[in-house]
Parts: C-alpha cells; structure tokens; sequence
C-alpha cells in the first residue's frame, strides 16, 4: 500500500487521506502538486461545497483545498491544443529543404531573446526574424514584440489572472512600414476546472473567431467557430471529441462538415512514441493516413521517422551535443520516385544561454 501523499500549501496544514478515500471542501484559490504515485494532480477551487468519490491517496489541507485524483480531468488544452501530442511526433525533428538556426538568450533583468534565422536549399531565400519577451508577474503583464525579414513588425501586450482567476486578455498589433498597412486583433480566453475557452475578434473584417472545450474524466468536446460580422456569415464551424487515458490519446475532428479527421497517440514506454493521423474528405475516394514514431535512443539523441499514403518517408536525428546546444538532421525521401531524385534535406541548430 502507497503511502498518503502530501502537498505543502503557505499557511496550511496538509491532512493526508487514505487510499479509496476522497471528500473535501473546494473554496477560492489555486495550487498543484503531486500524488505519491507520480501522477499530475491539480488543486481545484470553486463555490460551496463539492464531493469527489475516486480512487486515491488523495490530500486535503485544513483550509479546504482539495487535490483532484489522477482520474479527474483539471483545465482542459485549447481546441487548438486537441490531439496535439499525435501533432508534435509528426512534426517536431523535422525541417525538410531548410537550414535553420535558432538562438535563445535571456538578460540578467528576465528580457528573453529569440532569434531564428533559416535558408531555403531549393530557392536560396533567406528569412529571419527578432523576437523579445518581457514578463511583469506581479502584475500579470507581459510583452511581446516581434521582427522579421518581411518588414513586419508586431507587438503583443497580455494580461493574465488580473481582472478574474483563469482570465486572459491581450491586444496583438502588427505594422508593415513599406505599406502602412496596419492590422489588430483582441484576443481572450478564460480556463478553469472543466472548461476552456476563447474569443478573438480581428478588427480586419471584422471577424470573430470563437472556440470551448469541455472537459470530464479524459473526455473532451470542443467546438471552434468563425463569424465574419460583415457578410453575417458563418465562416467556420468546427467539431472535435478527444478521450485522454494516461499514455494513450485518441481525437476526431470534423471541419465544415466536409473535412474529417483523426489521430492516435500512443507512449509505448519512456523511449518509444508512436502516432498515426487519418484524413478525408466528403465527396472523395482519397483518404490521407500517416504513421510515425519517436524513439530516444539516450538521454541526448532520439530519432524519428514517418510515412504518409503518398509514399513520402521523413527521418530525422537529433543530438543534444552539450547542454543549451542542440542539432537536428532530417531528410525526406520520395518513395515513388526514389531514382528521379527530388528528395530533401534539412539541419537545424539550437542554441540557448
């Protein structure tokens, strides 16, 4: 038998709970922590009183906050967020036809630097771009402020848990000083137990773009919207279920009522990712899938491999060389075609102090 875990919380005293056992208040406030077991567990509040019945060890502290168990879903990801895990194995250790570098540095006042710089192999074009962040957490402000090689420049000014518990706002601008032309957008979103949501409105149009997720016990349901206020039409209208159950995530998605989709992600163990992606559309035969993996060969390398229905096969090798130094080699062959040539490569760098 576990023993019962136990969270530190300023000015509580913790009580640990047996296992099986699971009742307590849930009042204002907001903490996390960890069940002995390992697994992430969230201090959730709300109003009045609430009773849980799951598996534990679960902890209380004397000041009724209250420790979901591992079976209880916290704040759901955003409708973007759904079935991302499947995304990242996909897409991370890969940059096919480019050279990339990426540098990350941060001032000794909490001014971090992004630097990325990249370079076609197949046209030769260069692009890059500047990037500062600035982060006020006493008072929940952040900046952000964005350049790149296009002449474009955009700043962003966010302000988070200040005006409500979970509630974020921000106003992202953008100036491109060779046209004059100017473009902003409000952006919202409000998070708590069981529910995420948002609201962005782009004052190009203007069009409204809308998304929530609800989320119980590893099931979720987000829809996602856009409503050009213009025309009165509704530009987008999107569907998606997804079930989480510890290493395995499954999602769906539906698009316009056209475009369907899904993915399966599974952890196979600490060194193996596996993640396969579905896709079709109404009114056509074709169906798109892709199958790929992860596996970290040591602490500092992993590798990576894909395959998609057109025969299009991506690797990719990525080496830790030292802390804060990073490179990624990938390559992507054309299977149809493995004798006509056409097939790319890439290497990326990573550098951060």
């Amino acid at each position: 038998m576990h023993s019962p875990a136990r969270i530190a919380l300023p000015g509580c005293v913790s009580l640990a709970l047996p296992d099986g056992a699971a009742a307590a208040a849930r009042q204002r406030g907001l903490g996390k922590g960890l069940t002995n077991t390992g697994l992430p567990a969230m201090v959730g509040m709300g109003h009045g009183m609430f009773l849980m019945a799951a598996e534990g060890p679960y902890v209380a502290c004397g000041c009724s906050h209250v420790l979901h168990g591992p079976d209880i879903m916290a704040v759901p990801p955003s409708y973007s967020d759904l079935g991302k895990s499947a995304k990242d194995v996909f897409s991370k250790g890969y940059g096919f036809g480019v050279v990339k570098l990426d540098l990350k540095t941060k001032s000794q006042s909490g001014v971090e630097f992004n630097t990325s710089g990249s370079s076609n192999t197949d046209t030769g074009k260069a692009a890059g771009s500047l990037e500062t962040k600035y982060k006020m957490k006493e008072l929940g402000l952040s900046f952000n402020q964005k350049w790149n090689t296009d002449n474009t420049l955009a700043t962003e000014v966010t302000v988070e848990d200040q005006l409500a518990q979970g509630l974020k706002v921000a106003l992202d601008t953008s100036f491109v000083p060779n046209t004059g032309k100017k473009s902003g957008k409000l952006k919202t979103g409000y998070k708590r137990d069981f529910v995420n949501m948002g609201c962005d409105i782009d004052f190009e149009g203007p069009v409204v773009h809308a998304a929530a997720v609800l989320g119980y016990e590893g099931w979720l349901a987000g829809y996602q919207m856009a409503f050009d206020t213009a025309k009165s039409k509704l530009t987008q209208n999107n569907f998606a279920l997804a079930h989480i159950a510890g290493d395995f995530q499954l999602h769906t998605n539906v698009n316009d009522g056209t475009e369907f989709g899904g993915s399966i992600y599974q952890k196979v163990n600490d060194e193996l990712e596996t993640a396969v992606t579905l896709a079709w559309t109404a009114g056509s035969n074709n169906t798109r899938f892709g199958i790929a993996a992860k596996y970290k060969l040591d602490k500092d390398a992993s590798i990576s491999a894909k395959v998609n229905n057109a025969s299009l096969i991506g690797v990719g090798y990525t080496q830790s060389l030292r802390p804060g130094v990073k490179v990624t080699l990938s390559a992507l062959i054309d299977g149809k075609n493995f004798n006509a040539g056409g097939h790319k490569v890439g290497m990326g760098f990573e550098l951060e102090a």
